[in-house]
Formats: C-alpha cells, structure tokens, sequence
C-alpha cells in the first residue's frame, strides 16, 4: 500500500504511522519539562509496553503498523541523502558555528548508522559524550557536562502532529514550538525520498510556511468536509492557507472547510482532544466546547482562486449533521459530569482513534467515559495508558493513518 488516503475519520484503517518513544524521553528532566511541552516524566520502559500494546491492537484488528523511525532509516540508505539530512538537522538543532556543525556530524557517522543514527537524532546529544571538548572556547569552559548541545523530541510519538493526511496528499505542518517544529524534518524526507511516497503525495501545506498549523487540529469529516481547529497551536492565517490550497487543487476532492474556534488552554490542545467522530453519527465531545466558547465558520472556494468565509449559526450537532448528511449524537466526556469530565479530558477522554465505524481505541483509565461510549453501542478497544498520556495526548494523536477505506 503506497501514497496516501485518508477521506475521513471513520473508515477502515488499513495502514498507520507511529513512533515507539525511546530514550528522547530520558533525556526530559524537571528543568526542561517546560521548554519541551512535557508536564511530567513519563517512565520510559512502561509507556514502550504500552506502546507496544497499542500496536497489537492496530494489527490483531487488521491494520499495518509502520514507524516512523523505520521509513527514515529507508531514506538515509542513500550516502548523498544522508549527509544532506544530517547537515540540515544539525542546522534545525540551532547549531550555527562551522566547528560544533562538524564535531557533531563527525560525532553521529563514527558512532551510529541506519536505524541507530535515525534515533539518536531523535534522542538528543549531551556535551559530555565527547570525549574532548574543543580548546579556546568560552562557551565549553563554563558550560556544564550535561548540557545538552541539541534537544532531544520527546514529542515525537504523538505522530498525528507533524503532518495530517488530507485525502491523497498532506499538510507537512509549520508547528507552533521551535521545539517541535524540528520533528517535521523526517516526514519531510520521507515524502520527498521514500519510495512508498516519493511522486504520490500532494503537498497542500509546507513546513516552511509563515504560519503555525498542526495535525491534532485536522479532522477529515468526509471526502467533500474538511474540520479544523482554531487553537493555541494552529492560526487561521494558516487556515485561510492551507483552504486555498485545497479548495484550488484539482486533485483535491475538498468543497467545504469548517474552522472550529475552541478555547486557548493546555487542556483543549487540539480540536482532536476535545472533539473526535467514531461513528457514522456520532462524535465524542468535551462539554467545555458546546455553547457560546464555540464558533464555526464554513470556507468555500470562490471566482478568481479566493476563498469565501461564513460564520455558520447554530449548534455544533446541526451543523455537523449538515454535512455528515444524517442526525448526529453528541456523546460528552464522562457523560457530561463537570468533575469526571474535567479529569477525563486531562487524560483525553475524547481523543479517540477510530479503526471502524464504531470501533475505537481508547486509554483504559478513562473508564467513566468508556462507559458512557460503550453504553452507546461503541465498541471500546482499552489500552493501558499510565505513562503514555504524562504526554497529554491520547490514540488519535499517537497515530497518523496513511490509509483508510473509503466510506
């Protein structure tokens, strides 16, 4: 199964991207949690058992598991792509002087190759592993062992933000932190490079663009209905964008756009932690995004290549049940109790990742929403999830489908 496409939410998942976390996340400490978009340390030996776990649930139900990591080693096979990678991380890392740019490059071929370099890349790189520090440097003499020369990503196992699958082809997304920016440089040279997506992948956004936009806040409602967030970490000046680049694109079988403004805060990252659909008429909701906090606004093509913008009246579930094309359930996190609610979202109670029409997969420590959902008729796929979500990301944000069924 090559390229991509992805038409909407629901439809059997055939193919799937995820990152197992490595030792990225032991290079996090109490100091960087802040810099690194991380409230806790998760413990790393138990949030990779539970990532494990999380993908033999994906392939007993049908779905191919690739990782990230593996189609990246694929790439850098090639000597002239993989000097080419390593000089523009180097670079994207903040290094600027021509002799750290060398003892690290130098540092990472001695050292590391195919799958190893790839991780290490991911991992971070400290001063004191090496073995001698240059001479005549102020910023080595009063810098501390530790310190690390390059960040590492612990965020790169929620593989749903880097890029999203829009239909056949993608938006390689310019993210809101340098921190995580950096972590679109492999989908990057996957899509140029890999010969599973080389050609076959349209880009409708650029990781080089002005504006912020990421994965978590783009939901693919149908093959014609696009949903995106309005967040802390996705613009509507990259919405406007990313629409007319959609709306404009011959291949692209997109008619409509609805930006969704949710409410800045830790707890509502992405529209996908508050808002997730897993069934033909039915979408997980967070209660904090029904009423006046939310507006939605429909973006169509218009004459000349512009886009016509409209905010749209009424509630969400008639507006959803508008373009769905049949009456939608709202199902509340914690069936709408304020506390259980609250808490359960903290742990993405509605980040759901669907693999079926009304099969999903969920974190087992949401178990009053689990069975708010399961009462519903939705069948519940738990996974454990004490590590994992530290993280503030659930299912959906671990994972990017590549391909889905059409509906």
């Amino acid at each position: 199964m090559k390229g991509i496409r992805v038409t909407s939410e629901i439809a059997p998942l055939k193919k799937v991207l995820l990152h197992r976390p490595g030792k990225e996340l032991l290079n996090l400490t109490p100091d960087t949690l802040g810099r690194l978009l991380f409230d806790d340390i998760p413990f790393l030996k138990v949030a990779q058992a539970e990532h494990d776990a999380f993908a033999k649930i994906l392939r007993d139900n049908g779905v191919e598991v690739v990782y990230l990591e593996d189609l990246m080693t694929e790439v850098i096979k090639d000597d002239e792509i993989k000097n080419k990678f390593l000089d523009q991380w180097i670079e994207e890392a903040g290094i600027h002087t021509k002799k750290w740019h060398k003892i690290i490059k130098d540092y990472l071929l001695a050292n590391y190759e195919g799958k190893e370099l790839v991780l290490k890349t991911m991992e971070g790189i400290n001063l004191d592993e090496f073995e001698a520090r240059p001479a005549n440097s102020l910023v080595d003499m009063v810098s501390e062992p530790s310190k690390l020369i390059v960040d590492p990503m612990p965020n790169l196992y929620f593989t749903r933000d880097p890029f999203a699958s829009i239909g056949n082809g993608v938006s390689l997304n310019k993210m809101y932190s340098v921190t995580r920016n950096r972590e679109t440089i492999y989908a990057e040279y996957i899509f140029n490079y890999h010969p599973d997506f080389k050609g076959l992948v349209e880009k409708f956004y650029d990781r080089y663009e002005a504006f912020h936009i990421e994965g978590g806040d783009i939901l693919n409602i149908n093959a014609e209905t696009l949903a995106i967030g309005i967040s802390q970490r996705t613009s509507p000046e990259a919405i406007e964008g990313l629409a007319y680049n959609i709306l404009h694109n011959e291949k692209s079988t997109i008619k409509t756009i609805l930006a969704i403004n949710i409410p800045v805060s830790r707890a509502f990252m992405h529209l996908d932690t508050v808002f997730t659909q897993i069934d033909y008429d039915k979408f997980t909701v967070h209660p904090g995004i029904i009423g006046e906090t939310l507006h939605v606004f429909e973006i169509t093509a218009a004459k000349g290549g512009d886009i016509k913008v409209v905010e749209l009246e009424g509630e969400l579930a008639e507006i959803l049940t508008k373009y769905v094309g049949r009456p939608v359930q709202l199902i509340q996190c914690a069936g709408g109790d304020r506390i259980a609610s609250e808490r359960e979202q903290w742990n993405d109670g509605s980040n759901t990742l669907c693999i079926a029409p009304g099969v999903i997969v969920v974190y087992e420590r949401n178990d009053v929403t689990n069975e708010v959902l399961k009462k519903a008729g939705i069948k519940v796929l738990e996974m454990p999830s004490a590590e994992l979500s530290r993280g503030r990301g659930g299912p959906r944000c671990m994972s990017m489908p590549l391909i889905r069924e059409d509906l």
